[in-house]
């Protein structure tokens, strides 16, 4: 047998693009975290302003 064919003789690519048809993509070709995406710019009082908990309360 092939490797690239699955148990049942489909071969491996038309068995993958029958899936990404019923079930979508696995995982997406870029995420956000490869793309550069312009990020605010915050100051440092800001940052520790916003990492207070919300029972502590702001003051």
């Amino acid at each position: 047998m092939s490797e690239d064919r699955t148990p049942t003789g489909e071969p491996d690519w038309k068995r993958r693009r029958r899936l990404a048809e019923i079930f979508g993509d696995e995982l997406p070709e870029q995420t956000s975290d490869d793309r550069e995406e312009p990020r605010p710019k915050r100051d440092a009082d800001t940052w520790l302003e916003e990492q207070v908990p919300p029972h502590h309360g702001k003051t």
